[in-house]
Parts: C-alpha cells; sequence; structure tokens
C-alpha cells in the first residue's frame, strides 16, 4: 500500500479525536533490563562523510526495511513557506539526475510498491520494504535521492496539484484544523506554530528553484541517519552503504532556526464537526521529548488512559460516550490532550467541567501508585511487540535517533524504568494545572439529506495520453530480473479442537511475545431477529465491563497485572508476555465465555447507544456509506436492515443475551496463535480454557445470497465540513472467489493501481494532471457478492474530469491488452508482496483469519502466485471485459456538490 505523505496531524491526536482508543501493546516484563531489549545484532557506523548508518539483524521474513532520516522539517522552512519540507518530500518522488519519475516508480513496483515518505516539524523519513534480495536497489535509490534531484519547474507545476489537495484532503477534517488552531496559540511565535502540510498561498509562490536550494542545503550525508532493519548480513550490508553513500559530499549546514516558547493565553474554541459523535477536549502544553520530565510525563498519559482510571470512570457512569489522554510532543515541548467523546445533542461544556474536576481531583490526591506500576509495566512490556514487525522495528530506531535524539530506543525503557511516583505526582501538578490549557468543544452538525442526481453528467472525453516505454537503468535490470515464486516462510500448524474450534498455531521467535487473534464466523444482517437492529453494536459494548468472576476494573487489573491487552467480541484478540501466555488466555476465555452483561451496564450502553445512532443517522460518512449500499443492491436486501435510536431502545437485556448464545459458538470459530510459543503449548493452554464451550442446535445462516448487477446512478451528500469532494465509484461483479477470472482480474487490477505513478491510474490522475492527491482501486470479492470500487478525493470542479479519466482507463482494459511491460510489472509487484506480507506478526495473522474466513487453502498466497505466472495480457482483456460493466458504476460523493 502506498502512503506518499503523513505530514499533517500529529498520528496520536489524530488517532484519540477519532477515538481509537487502543492500549498499548503489550510484551515482556523486563523492568530489571530494560537495556536488553533492543541489543540484539546493532551494527552503528558512521561515514567519513558524516552519515550515520544503524544496522539491525531481524529474520522475520525474507525482508529489508530501510529508512533514510533528514533532520530537516517544517522547523527549517523559510519564513512564508510553511510547507516546503513536505513540498520537497513529495519531489522526491519526481525524479533525480540519472533516475527519472517513471524509472524510480517502475523499479518501486518491482521490489513490491511498499514505500512511504513522512515529513515532520523535525525530520524528513523516507521509507522503503522490499524483499531482502532487492536491498542493493533500495541503497541505489536512495543514495541517487540524497546526490541531487530534479526539481525543475516544470515538474512542480505538475506536483503542486496533488499537494494541494492533500491540502484540502486535510483541511476537510475538522479535527486536523482543531489541531492547526492548538499549534498556533500554544506555540505562537515559534517553529512548532504550524505543522509540516503547508497552504496553497504558500504553494502558489514556491518554485522548482526555491525546492533545489532547499535540497542542497539540508539534504546531505551529515544531516541524516540510515536505518536498515531486516533479513542482512550486518558487515556486509555496511560494505554496501559505503560503497553507495560514501562518495556523497557533507556540506555545512545553517544554524537552525531558535524555539522560543512564549506564555499562551487560555481559550475556548468551539467548532461544528461531521462526526457521529461530539468531542470534548482539554489541551495541555506539556514537556518536549529532550526534556527531563519526558519519561514522567508518558507514564502519566498511560495513567489517565487506563480504564481503572479516573476520566475512564465517566463511560460506565454514563457521562461520555469515550474517553482517552494522549500526547503529542516535539522535542522542547508538546501537547497533551483529555478527551471525552458525546453524542449528538449533549452539552459538550459540561464535558469539559467534568473532566477538569476530574483532573483536580486527581492533583489533590495523587496519582495511585498501583496504576503507575501498571503504566511503567505496559510501556516497558510494549518495547518487545515493536519487535515483531520489520518495518515497525525500523521506524521504532529512526523515531529514537531522528526525532527523539537519543542514541537508542532502549533509552526511553531506561528513563522509564527510574520514574518514580513522586515524579509523575510532579509533573501532574506542574503541567496540568487548570489555568494553562486551550479547551475546544466539536459539535457534530448535520450537513444534509443525500441528493440523488439525473445520472452522470460528465461529458468530458479524454483522448489517452502516450507513455513513453520506461527503460530501467542497467542497475535495476540486473537485480529485478527475476520472476519467480518466492518462498514462503509461514508454515503454520492446524488443529481441530473437539468442540469443532479451528487452531491455527505460527511460532516465531522475534520477541518474548505471544499473539492471539480469534474470530467467530457471524453475519449480524442475518442473524439479528426483526425489530432488534442494534443489539450486536450493544452487546460488543457491553464486553467491556468484565465478567461473571470479575468485575469491570477486577478485570482489567488482571490484565494490567500481566502487561497484556485483550478484547473480546467476535473478533477477539490477546497480546501478552510469552510467560503470561496461560494466564493471558484464561482472562480472554473468562471474557469471551461468561461475559457479565450487567444489568445496570446495560441500561447505560442502551442508552447512549440510541443517543450515538441518532447523531450517525445524520452524519455525511454513514450516510455516504448508505447511499452506496442502496444504490448496488436491490430494495429489501439485509445490507439495508438500519438501526434506529427506537430499536435499540426497545432491546432488552434478554435479547442480548439471547443473540449471545446464538451467535456465539466454538464451529464457527478460527483462533491464530503466533509468537514464541511451540504448537503443543498453544494447543494445550487454548484446549484448557476454550474446551467447556459447546455449539447448541443448527448453524445459523451467516451467508449473504447474490444480488443481481445494479443500475448506474449518481448521489451526492452534502458535508459541510469538507473543501474536497470524496469519490466512490463503484459496480456490482458477477463472479465469486471461487471463480479463476479472479486471478486475472487482480493482476489487471495492479496495472491500474498499487504501485503509484508505474500504474495507469496515479499516472493519469496525479502524475500527469494533478488531480487528485490519491486513487486506489479494488476487487472485493467474496463468497456470494462481490465489488469493484475506486475511491478519489478532489476539489469538486475536478469530480467529473477525474471520473471520466477512470471510465476511459478501465474500457481500455477491456479493449486493448496491457503492454508487455506493464504485465511483467504486475507479476513481480503480486510475486513481491507474498514476503512482504509476511514482513510482519500481525500482518501473517491477519492473513490467516482471511484465508479461512473465505474458506481458502492458508497457502492460497504460493498458490496464486503460480497461476498470475501463466497469466497472459489476453486473459487480463477477457476478465476485464466479461466481468466489469463500467456504464453500470454507481457514484457517491461526499463533500461539496461536484460542480
Amino acid at each position: 500500500m502506498v502512503l506518499l505523505s503523513r505530514a499533517g496531524c500529529g498520528s496520536l491526536f489524530g488517532a484519540m479525536l477519532m477515538l481509537v482508543l487502543l492500549v498499548a501493546g503489550a510484551g515482556t516484563a523486563a523492568a530489571s533490563d530494560p537495556a536488553s531489549v533492543f541489543g540484539g545484532s546493532v551494527l552503528r557506523s558512521t561515514l567519513a562523510n558524516g552519515l550515520r548508518v544503524v544496522i539491525v539483524r531481524d529474520t522475520l521474513a525474507p525482508v529489508v526495511t530501510t529508512e533514510v532520516n533528514y533532520l530537516v522539517g517544517s522547523n527549517e522552512a523559510p519564513a512564508g513557506f510553511p510547507g516546503m519540507a513536505h513540498a520537497q518530500e513529495h519531489m522526491m518522488f519526481r525524479g533525480s539526475p540519472g533516475l527519472s519519475a517513471g524509472q524510480l516508480a517502475n523499479i518501486i513496483a518491482e521490489m513490491g510498491g511498499m514505500f512511504d515518505a513522512d515529513t515532520q516539524q523535525t525530520a524528513t523519513q523516507y521509507y522503503f520494504t522490499v524483499p531482502a534480495q532487492d536491498l542493493d536497489v533500495a541503497l541505489h535509490i536512495e543514495s541517487i535521492r540524497m546526490r541531487g534531484v530534479l526539481d525543475n519547474q516544470a515538474l512542480w507545476e505538475k506536483e503542486r496539484g496533488a499537494i494541494e489537495q492533500e491540502v484540502a484532503q486535510d483541511l476537510s477534517s475538522p479535527q486536523y484544523v482543531l489541531y492547526t488552531k492548538l499549534l498556533a496559540t500554544m506555540f505562537d511565535g515559534s517553529p512548532y506554530a504550524h505543522d509540516a502540510l503547508g497552504t496553497r498561498a504558500s504553494f502558489n509562490k514556491t518554485t522548482g528553484a526555491m525546492l533545489k536550494k532547499f535540497h542542497e542545503t539540508w539534504y546531505v550525508p551529515n544531516n541524516a541517519i540510515l536505518v536498515i532493519v531486516g533479513d542482512v548480513r550486518p558487515h556486509h550490508t555496511l560494505r554496501q552503504v559505503e560503497k553507495f553513500f560514501g562518495g556523497i559530499p557533507a556540506r555545512k549546514l545553517p544554524p537552525r532556526p531558535a524555539v522560543v516558547l512564549r506564555p499562551f493565553k487560555s481559550q475556548v474554541i468551539s467548532m461544528p464537526t461531521d462526526q457521529p459523535y461530539g468531542l470534548s477536549v482539554i489541551a495541555f502544553r506539556v514537556p518536549g521529548l529532550r526534556s527531563r520530565d519526558f519519561a514522567a510525563m508518558e507514564v502519566l498519559a498511560d495513567v489517565l488512559n487506563n480504564r481503572r482510571g479516573t476520566l475512564y470512570a465517566m463511560v460506565p457512569h454514563g457521562q461520555a460516550l469515550d474517553t482517552g489522554f494522549a500526547l503529542d510532543q516535539l522535542p522542547r515541548a508538546g501537547i497533551g490532550y483529555a478527551v471525552a467523546a458525546f453524542p449528538k445533542g449533549a452539552p459538550g461544556a459540561a464535558l469539559i467541567k467534568r473532566m477538569r474536576a476530574i483532573l483536580a481531583n486527581d492533583l489533590k490526591k495523587g496519582i495511585p501508585e498501583d496504576l503507575v506500576k501498571a503504566a511503567k509495566r505496559r510501556e516497558l512490556a510494549s518495547a518487545q511487540f515493536q519487535k515483531n514487525s520489520v518495518s515497525g522495528l525500523a521506524d521504532t530506531w529512526s523515531e529514537a535517533l531522528a526525532v527523539e535524539g537519543r542514541n537508542s530506543p532502549d533509552d526511553d525503557l531506561r528513563a522509564i524504568s527510574r520514574v518514580t511516583l513522586a515524579d509523575v505526582n510532579r509533573v501532574a501538578r506542574r503541567y496540568l494545572a487548570p489555568n494553562d490549557t486551550l479547551v475546544a468543544v466539536l459539535t457534530p452538525k448535520s450537513s444534509g439529506k443525500p441528493v440523488a442526481a439525473k445520472g452522470f453528467g460528465g461529458k468530458e472525453s479524454f483522448a489517452p495520453t502516450e507513455t513513453k516505454p520506461v527503460v530501467l537503468p542497467a542497475w535495476a535490470r540486473r537485480s529485478l530480473r527475476r520472476l519467480e515464486v518466492p518462498g514462503s516462510t509461514v508454515h503454520p500448524v492446524v488443529f481441530r479442537l473437539p468442540n469443532g474450534m479451528r487452531l491455527i498455531v505460527q511460532p516465531e521467535a522475534v520477541s518474548d511475545t505471544v499473539s492471539l487473534f480469534g474470530y467467530v464466523h457471524n453475519n449480524s444482517v442475518l442473524e439479528t431477529p426483526r425489530r432488534q437492529d442494534g443489539v450486536s453494536d450493544v452487546l460488543d459494548q457491553l464486553f467491556r465491563y468484565g465478567t461473571t468472576s470479575l468485575g469491570r476494573v477486577a478485570f482489567q487489573k488482571a490484565l494490567d497485572d500481566i502487561a497484556a491487552s485483550e478484547s473480546a467480541g467476535t473478533s477477539f484478540s490477546l497480546r501478552v508476555p510469552a510467560a503470561n501466555f496461560g494466564r493471558g488466555v484464561a482472562l480472554l476465555a473468562d471474557n469471551e465465555l461468561h461475559p457479565a452483561l450487567p444489568e445496570k451496564a446495560f441500561k447505560i450502553v442502551q442508552r447512549q447507544s440510541a443517543a450515538s445512532v441518532a447523531g450517525l443517522l445524520q452524519s455525511p460518512d454513514y450516510l455516504a456509506g448508505r447511499a452506496l449500499v442502496a444504490a448496488l443492491n436491490p430494495p429489501n436486501d439485509p445490507t439495508l436492515r438500519q438501526t434506529t435510536p427506537a430499536s435499540v431502545s426497545s432491546l432488552t437485556l434478554q435479547n442480548v443475551k439471547a443473540y449471545y448464545h446464538r451467535v456465539f459458538r466454538p464451529d464457527l470459530t478460527t483462533i491464530v496463535v503466533i509468537g514464541k510459543i511451540s504448537p503443543a503449548v498453544a494447543r494445550r493452554t487454548v484446549e484448557k480454557y476454550f474446551s467447556g464451550w459447546r455449539a447448541h442446535g443448527p448453524k445459523p445462516l451467516t451467508r449473504l445470497p447474490r444480488v443481481p448487477l445494479n443500475k448506474p446512478s449518481t448521489t451526492t451528500v452534502p458535508d459541510s465540513s469538507r473543501v474536497q469532494d470524496s469519490v466512490t465509484l463503484a459496480v456490482n461483479l458477477g463472479l465469486t472467489r471461487s471463480n479463476p477470472g479472479y486471478y486475472a482480474l487482480q493482476l489487471g487490477n495492479h496495472v491500474l493501481g498499487g504501485a503509484f505513478y508505474a500504474t495507469r491510474l496515479y499516472h493519469d490522475l496525479r502524475e500527469e494532471s494533478g488531480l487528485v492527491y490519491y486513487v486506489s482501486s479494488s476487487f472485493g470479492v467474496g463468497r456470494t457478492r462481490s465489488v469493484y470500487s475506486v475511491n478519489y478525493a478532489c476539489d469538486p470542479p475536478n469530480v467529473s474530469r477525474a471520473r471520466a479519466i477512470i471510465v476511459r482507463d478501465l474500457r481500455a482494459m477491456q479493449t486493448t491488452p496491457v503492454t508487455p511491460a506493464e504485465l511483467r510489472r504486475a507479476k513481480a509487484l503480486l510475486l513481491r508482496e507474498i514476503p512482504l506480507s509476511e514482513s510482519s506478526l500481525d500482518l501473517i495473522a491477519a492473513g490467516l483469519l482471511d484465508r479461512t474466513r473465505l474458506h481458502l487453502p492458508l497457502d492460497e498466497p504460493t498458490i496464486a502466485a503460480h497461476r498470475y505466472l501463466k497469466l497472459t495480457a489476453a486473459d487480463v482483456k477477457a476478465a476485464f471485459a466479461r466481468w466489469l460493466v463500467p456504464a453500470n458504476l454507481v457514484q457517491v460523493t461526499e463533500g461539496p456538490t461536484p460542480h
């Protein structure tokens, strides 16, 4: 997947505001020796030109991640040009002397298409995750880009359209707009007053010459850190680095802007939001990454985010839908956020008052020592889980060295291990003072009902541009000429337990952790009785309230005691230190098989759910999603069932319990266990705690009926919060997952998308026209229903123009064979996705579960690879001509009315 830029709203803040309030991952509780976590096989070196190199050997998969960290970001942007660093990040993909944008895109595609880039206030990072055999190619690319970029005015004129679309995308998010207001107020007069995104006005003044000067000034080896993680030979890899980067000259760096923090005035910010819920936010200026109080602040944030804490207590008391506390930190300072969500129509200001009172009481009474110990355990333990992903481990090292200014990720662990209760209370009193805050309330606002149009009004016609064949450099051709099925490192052991449960075990020894992921095959729209819509959502929320043997708080404490994270439901999971796997499974099974479902909690959840649904039914995102489902499916289709406040309010606790007993069955359940554990121990442990689970009666119906092909339609869902339109084009397909035509369609889809400028949609919509920032295309092929969809976002006047280009490209797939180069590149992309999909434990487990849901062999990726190799351009053309009907595309647009 390609995510070219993550410049903009800090990820922690964004996650908090979207209420993705996940407990930190757990791992071995090694508080006595935190320095050992990231010790391992690490080779460090500094080249003569000042380039710092860190090489970490990780044998999880035959994969390697390279991450080049340039110590420059929006802080160093010239006055009046806040997005200069972000713009240069984009231009790094527009070509360098000796490597054109087309060559770069094609090389990336043939290496598997997994790359990324990220501009922050203090660093700009470039990532490649590639098969280990292609490491030399990735290093060669990065050395060329460090030496120089084209940055000419013509290329910038094209890229400017794409980056301005990214600006429009972020400005369409009320949460992001709030973030910019907080930065501007809290850090006024300093480089921190703006993030890295930039503005349309500044980009209109930016020139290619300015960008080239920025690159020449800051993109130098003595201002960079290269992190390499994966299945490599460290000393051999270092020699490769010296070969490619050693000859790049160092340059003297200019002085960096000083960060002077001024006092700020407390104020209240009120804004509308297009989300179905509102948000009440209290923001504090907190210590930065380089502060001696950094570690204590981390621990304090974890305490305030704990579900045993005083903030979260508002949820079971019915005062908030959810709560949390998050940090977004920069070197000299940061922002801490206390956040609470409320249903539409509720007073957000009252939640602010309540949160203030809770925090004031915490400061007065002091932070509980037990929660501090639990937070330290989780912080120290979570480090182990960072080793479960090749790219994740590279990012951990890069953040520690390039952003936080550490010598190693272990520095944070040692600092956290030294934090005392007194430190946490001191930091709380100093930084959570009630007078030094910014307060914000985001209130849900309806934008209007969907409007059905008479049909697609785009009469525009675009002749395809003549695309010249791209010839790869000789050094890339030599390395990428291989087109063969890669070997898989995933060889799970499968058990069928006596109660019908399927257990899949994949031993991995990259960390002292074990993860468990489970799924109960279900379909709520088919299994929910009439007039009980919403029962599955209410049940899902009730799992938070503990078990018949452990109440909510006691259950959370039991998890805290073993530094584990757990969730129950039809999709359930456990992350736990390997040594505590048995206790973790016992708690998970207790929650999954014996949920408390208390009457008092049911009443609170029922009231909260009814209020939430009332807001949801009027939210643009929901209305757009429902419009799409309605356009694709016939009237009275089960997928058109709708939860309402009335249906939720009429539920009884007995309805919830009956639904639970009907849906949750071991003979419909699959569990994947992955990590440092043997198959025998995994089976013995799972069987011990799940063996009492029994199925009763016949299996429920979970498979949706087939649907006919849809008719074309166009719907616009107004959203006054957006400045950019989000567009979905979709059409039903006549085939299912068992049809061999699936493979030809997937191969063709990798000609259309999936590898940035090397694929048709990105080339036509972004590289050539600058109409969009992103475009994605996918075949969602299931056992009974299948849909092809394209998603993009653009300015309202360009919606029709972009659609016309997409339709043109789809029809070309049906009438003209793809070129030999395109066919080979798509095959290479699909083949190399196999090792890349095995580069993290979460990816491996997700793949195993997905294949189980679709009733596919667990080695389906390898089987598919052999099929892809045999497919021809004629096969692709025939599949698109047979199964895809562009004339039947439905269009759903969310945002301003397209022009």
